[in-house]
């Protein structure tokens, strides 16, 4: 990573993080345009995102971490990319490597439109599939490369300086529990809290326990991590973004 020199040495320490959620006054305010048509898309569509003070903020974050790798997970279809491409063009240091991950094909059609319009074929690589299935496989082939009888290459590269997790609130915790070891040393797994279950859900209501268990789950991971992570938090309008990274 390339980032502000306290960052890139003292990542792991209290306070860094919070440092990294602040908000950086140099940057400009304003949607990027190519994400505001996408977000109109969005809406027309029927999908969500991520709001504009957490992506604001997230891109400040990678703005200071200048991480040379980043792995995406849940892209949809690219609003959130958006942002980040265009921190690549506002500062002129695109990453070495930069994966974004969707379970959707046809969204996978969108993200490479929108990758193609960046000029960012040579450093991106998109990646369709569901997460488990695809982290799965990927420490399969990382534990069979330790053998040397790997075959090819895994669907997810490992040593990521920065990781973005989206996704449903039920399957939130899980899905960035997964993505921990994708990390490379000193890297940050940045994501929102899940949705709060609102008053008293029914055992019959199949989606309202849904996001009752996700959300207990996301509790437990947060117990459990803070033995072996650093984890801020920076409550936004729209949600609470998170960073993690291993202390």
């Amino acid at each position: 990573m390339a980032g502000d020199e306290a960052v890139q040495n003292d990542i792991g320490k209290d306070g860094v993080l919070a440092h990294l959620l602040s908000p950086d006054p140099a940057r400009p305010r304003d949607e990027p345009e190519i994400a505001t048509n996408i977000g109109i898309q969005l809406k027309h569509m029927g999908l969500n995102t991520w709001s504009i003070s957490i992506l604001r903020r997230l891109r400040d974050a990678l703005g200071r971490l200048q991480p040379k790798s980043i792995l995406e997970v849940g892209a949809g279809i690219g609003h959130r990319s958006a942002w980040i491409y265009d921190l690549f063009a506002l500062d002129g240091k695109p990453p070495e490597r930069y994966q974004l991950v969707e379970d959707g094909a046809k969204f996978a059609v969108i993200l490479r439109r929108l990758m193609l319009r960046h000029d960012a074929e040579a450093y991106t690589k998109i990646v369709v599939g569901n997460l488990d299935v695809l982290a799965g496989e990927s420490n399969a082939w990382y534990a069979a490369s330790s053998t040397g009888v790997e075959i090819g290459s895994p669907p997810l590269e490992k040593h990521h300086d920065a990781i973005i997790v989206d996704g449903t609130s039920e399957n939130r915790a899980r899905n960035v529990e997964s993505m921990l070891s994708f990390l490379s040393p000193g890297g940050v797994l940045f994501t929102v809290e899940p949705d709060m279950p609102l008053g008293n859900v029914e055992e019959s209501d199949v989606e309202g326990m849904k996001l009752v268990e996700g959300f207990n789950q996301w509790m437990e991971f947060i117990q459990t991590t803070n033995e072996t992570h650093h984890i801020a938090f920076m409550p936004l309008f729209g949600g609470t973004l998170v960073a993690v990274t291993k202390k």
